[in-house]
């Protein structure tokens, strides 16, 4: 019999409650969203207050203007994530009932949208205060693999986004018939807990890196730099995880069943490596726009 791991029973509902016949709950994705962001704010704040850690003891913003940024950056994160979700992943769906678009509680939210929309949010946000672009970025990134790491666990706890078939011994079994769909004689289907290696490579080994990098090799010094390692180190980590995560529906046809969104004769790249793809050349380029910089 194939080893695999029992997916644990653990409600996507923290708490519900009924008031005047709605139910209101909150769910561990909700609560992943509001704790990360509150942690990532609160490590952009310790940085931009150890005035030594930053070029010519110069930190990029005051501390009210960081609160005021944790506004547009969380408008920038609900808005890209959902429009890049409808956009990369489900135009077709979306063109014929575009009300759908609005129904963000039925799930679908984007990773690389929601890089656009914070990055647009702080763009406009600094050039309104006339802030060093560079810089705030670098303050915006050291924090986000906490939101992550809290998001990728919050995906594991929904069952979803979970990886191809496996017969390795941490296979786990996750619940519905379309997960349970694997092709298999009799049992049960064992899949990659792809979420739980993007947790730990986007989220807990990335932070590790910039905290590392901001707080003990001076790296705040040199603008560009975390912002460039957290986006090559984001692409790298997300084009490496593809290869084991079950490719998003839409994309899967008979003579296409590896989900490859650009191929040719069954070898090709999915969705996810596509768009991490940009991120991984971007940040590279800033890492050496930064040592050019500073030699």
């Amino acid at each position: 019999m194939q080893a695999l791991i029992p997916f644990p029973n653990i409600s996507p509902e923290l708490v519900s409650i009924s008031l005047g016949g709605f139910e209101i709950a909150l769910r561990w994705y909700a609560l992943a969203y509001i704790v990360g962001i509150i942690l990532a704010f609160q490590i952009s704040l310790m940085a931009l207050r150890r005035v030594n850690l930053w070029a010519k003891q110069t930190p990029p913003m005051r501390d009210d203007q960081l609160e005021d940024l944790l506004f547009w950056v969380t408008i920038g994160i609900i808005l890209g994530g959902r429009m890049g979700y409808v956009l990369f992943y489900q135009p077709g769906s979306y063109l014929s009932d575009p009300l759908a678009i609005l129904r963000v509680w039925e799930g679908g939210m984007a990773f690389h949208g929601g890089v656009i929309g914070v990055v647009l949010a702080g763009w406009i946000f600094c050039r309104r205060h006339g802030l060093s672009k560079i810089s705030t970025s670098d303050l915006v990134v050291l924090g986000a693999p906490v939101g992550l790491l809290l998001g990728r666990l919050a995906n594991f706890i929904n069952a979803e986004l979970w990886g191809r078939p496996t017969d390795l011994p941490w296979g786990v079994a996750f619940p519905g018939a379309f997960a349970q769909d694997c092709g298999q004689l009799a049992g049960l289907c064992a899949r990659h807990p792809s979420q739980l290696y993007e947790a730990a490579l986007e989220g807990a080994v990335l932070l590790a890196v910039l905290l590392v990098l901001a707080f003990k090799r001076g790296a705040l010094a040199y603008p560009g730099r975390i912002t460039g390692v957290f986006f090559a180190g984001y692409g790298l980590a997300r084009f490496l995880v593809e290869f084991v995560r079950q490719p998003d529906a839409q994309f899967v046809t008979d003579g296409n069943p590896l989900g490859l969104a650009l191929h040719l004769n069954g070898i090709g790249l999915t969705m996810g490596q596509i768009l991490s793809l940009p991120m991984i050349l971007f940040g590279l380029w800033m890492i050496a726009r930064s040592r050019r910089e500073h030699t």
